[in-house]
């Protein structure tokens, strides 16, 4: 249940569970017909342990653990920086803004409260941080993911691609206005 799942900033202690959980969920949001190694390189590349304590060691980012039982159940990355890609710098014109680059939650844990909790803790801390709004990327295909951003106050604002190892792939850029 939500109500013990504990949502709080992640450390470099915590970045080999943080890489596990990445591993696990990651594939669980590229659509289907997405190949093996390239969502396993993309894993490597960007999910790694070793990732995720560059993200820990970053300033313009933070790390937020979903923790369950003592185990980390899902985590939810916050980069509080310009958009890099042209297509989001389009369509994303407030600032200061966020983006919520990854949130994922061990398919355990769907639907038992603990991805509402960490997303209401995600917007807390962007909006403590000063942000006019918080945007995200979402696969084209991923109907449950849009539903679940839906709910918690996300619109489309635009698209953009996201390459996954050797494939691009298309997402929908999703904005929440405080």
């Amino acid at each position: 249940m939500s109500d013990s799942v504990a949502i709080t900033p992640a450390t470099a202690d915590d970045a080999d569970e943080l890489a596990v959980v990445a591993a696990a969920t990651f594939p669980l949001a590229c659509p289907p017909g997405s190949a093996p190694e390239d969502m396993a390189a993309f894993i490597a590349e960007v999910l790694s342990a070793d990732r995720f304590r560059e993200y820990l060691g970053d300033p313009g980012r933070v790390v937020l653990k979903a923790v369950l039982g003592g185990e980390i159940v899902g985590y939810a990355l916050l980069n509080a920086m310009e958009p890099a890609d042209p297509a989001v710098a389009e369509v994303i014109t407030l600032r200061p803004v966020t983006e919520l680059s990854k949130m994922y939650v061990l398919p355990g844990q769907h639907g038992s409260g603990v991805s509402a909790a960490l997303m209401r803790r995600a917007l807390e801390h962007s909006r403590a941080g000063s942000s006019k709004a918080v945007w995200l990327g979402v696969n084209q295909q991923n109907a449950r993911a849009q539903r679940f951003y839906g709910k918690h106050g996300f619109t489309v604002a635009g698209t953009k691609t996201f390459t996954v190892g050797n494939q691009l792939h298309h997402d929908y850029v999703m904005l929440h206005e405080f």
